[in-house]
């Protein structure tokens, strides 16, 4: 091959190289794009539903942006986005089976949970409190240090001291209806929801008292 003809393949590598970076970060932009959540479109389905599909407005049960009134239904605002995306998508399958959850969890999309995710995740979430004082102290022992003698781990490391949580990985518990955190420990405790490991084992060395008292002292945590 002609050694001065060399530089030109040489440039003309490059030039491609080039093109096809550029074309690459192109596609990947557009791609990220349109994966985006839509809040506005999240807050649109959370309360109005969709009828066309048969879904209800997440208002009726969980209140005015994700502030449920109502004790057996979970407060959402301010949960995290990826869990909340996380909790839709299990409810499509056996882990988290729910007959009404389960039911609008089928008709949603990908996209539809992750606006809906995007949307709860930056509400302002309202406090709650105590029911029983008398074992709110036992719950804050149990909450911040575990129990040593069952191997009980404190549930502020993975939850945080003031219950936020840890995006991504662990859920805010701060001001979670009492009678809701005591279904799911307790739902964990049984087998009928599976999709925490360390939920199922942590709950089953807990006794019904201990269930109560940390759901009483993580209601009232802000």
């Amino acid at each position: 091959m002609n050694r001065a003809f060399l530089p030109f393949l040489k440039s003309i590598s490059i030039a491609l190289l080039a093109v096809s970076s550029v074309t690459y970060a192109n596609e990947h932009a557009n791609a990220t794009a349109s994966a985006k959540a839509d809040p506005v479109k999240g807050e649109a389905l959370y309360a109005n539903g969709d009828a066309a599909r048969g879904i209800v407005a997440c208002v009726s049960c969980h209140g005015t942006a994700g502030n449920s009134t109502i004790s057996v239904n979970p407060k959402l605002a301010g949960q995290h986005e990826a869990y909340i995306a996380k909790q839709l998508d299990n409810f499509k399958g056996a882990d988290r089976n729910n007959p009404v959850m389960s039911t609008f969890a089928n008709m949603m999309t990908a996209e539809d949970m992750k606006n809906l995710s995007s949307y709860l995740s930056v509400q302002k979430s309202k406090p709650g409190s105590a029911k029983n004082k008398e074992i709110v102290e036992l719950g804050k022992q149990i909450y911040r240090a575990g129990i040593a003698e069952k191997n009980v781990p404190a549930c502020a490391g993975c939850h945080s001291p003031n219950g936020a949580g840890i995006p991504a990985q662990f859920p805010r518990v701060a001001g979670q209806h009492q009678d809701y955190t005591i279904a799911q420990l307790t739902n964990f405790r049984t087998g009928t929801r599976k999709n925490s490991v360390q939920m199922t084992t942590i709950s089953k060395r807990m006794s019904d008292d201990e269930i109560k008292a940390v759901a009483d002292y993580v209601a009232g945590l802000k």
